[in-house]
């Protein structure tokens, strides 16, 4: 029962994280950069902090934690970086792959290498079984099968559709850019890794893993930091924060779209405080996070109608997809 608890937090979690895009279309008169630094401060920075502090003691210092632990603290936040820029990176390969084939792509290797490297940069290689291979293999097939799907709607567009949707169209770029997206999302779970002993003695296993998660988020917050300052300057939309008139509606929809967002993380937290019975699933967790965001976000794609007019053997293939994931989440504990 506490395993199918963990699983249905992971779950909500990702379901959060796939509707976190939705608040930011209320957002006004904001370029992009000046949004999403904006949102980051709340997805990456203080609501990451407030939920860090859940795994403090009363008698105990976060700050402390961190800097009698300097080596772990370190590269938690240098992974945090990486992670930054595989965000960063991650729109690029769907510029250069379209949709379909750039997001299965990086998503799979990021599922994959996530889960698979974890282990092996923290020494911990026995933790790697079978049933974790043959897990990250069905999750690598799910995402996949949704990959055709989305190959064959843009088949079904017409020529100025297709050139507009992929205008940027580079195989090998793609590919190259693609998979360097997918290594350093999956540097989130490394830094997690990295970060495993800075926790305190007693805690919560639910709250175990939050104060590493701040640090591998403000790691990103540092890297997106710098290129939405950099965009502000080259754009020159700086003047988008002096428009007070849209502050409080802006401001709160990123806050919306923050929460969200984080909600993911703070999920896999609370989700693998009820998994700790099963190794298996505590080291598949991630992979779990990563195929349950795709699962909705093709469902948030059907609800927002983007699927709309699409063959029935395209649905058809798509659902098949999505039913290969949420298979992927749970079928490793059967093994």
């Amino acid at each position: 029962m506490e395993i199918l608890l963990g699983l249905i937090i992971i779950a909500i979690g990702a379901a959060c994280q796939a509707s976190s895009y939705v608040p930011i279309n209320k957002v006004k008169d904001w370029s992009w950069e000046s949004y999403w630094i904006v949102q980051g401060v709340f997805a990456w920075l203080l609501l990451p902090l407030l939920g860090a502090l859940l795994a403090v003691p009363a008698d105990c210092n976060l700050f402390d934690l961190f800097v009698q632990n300097p080596r772990s603290t370190g590269l938690t936040i240098f992974y945090g970086a990486l992670w930054g820029v595989g965000g960063l990176t991650f729109g690029l390969s769907m510029r250069y792959l379209g949709v379909a084939l750039g997001q299965s792509i990086a998503l799979g290797t990021c599922a994959a290498l996530g889960t698979l490297l974890a282990p092996i940069f923290t020494g911990h290689t026995a933790d790697l079984t079978t049933s974790v291979f043959i897990g990250v293999a069905v999750t690598l097939i799910g995402i996949g099968i949704i990959g055709v799907a989305g190959n064959m709607k843009a088949k079904s567009l017409s020529e100025e559709e297709k050139k507009a949707a992929v205008k940027d169209f580079n195989f090998t770029k793609g590919i190259a850019v693609a998979l360097l997206a997918g290594f350093m999302s999956a540097c989130f779970n490394i830094g997690l890794a990295q970060g495993a002993d800075l926790t305190f003695a007693g805690v919560n296993p639910m709250f175990v893993s939050l104060p590493a998660t701040l640090l591998v988020t403000f790691g990103g917050f540092v890297t997106n930091a710098a290129y939405c300052f950099y965009q502000n300057s080259k754009n020159r939309t700086w003047n988008d924060y002096r428009k007070t008139a849209v502050w409080g509606n802006n401001t709160l929809f990123c806050l919306l779209a923050g929460a969200l967002w984080y909600s993911q993380f703070f999920g896999l937290s609370l989700g693998k405080g009820f998994l700790t019975s099963s190794s298996v699933l505590t080291t598949f967790a991630f992979c779990i996070l990563m195929a349950l965001n795709v699962v909705f976000s093709n469902v948030w794609g059907i609800i927002l109608k983007e699927w709309k007019g699409c063959s029935r053997k395209t649905i058809t293939v798509l659902i098949a997809g999505i039913i290969v994931l949420i298979i992927s989440s749970f079928l490793p504990q059967l093994l």
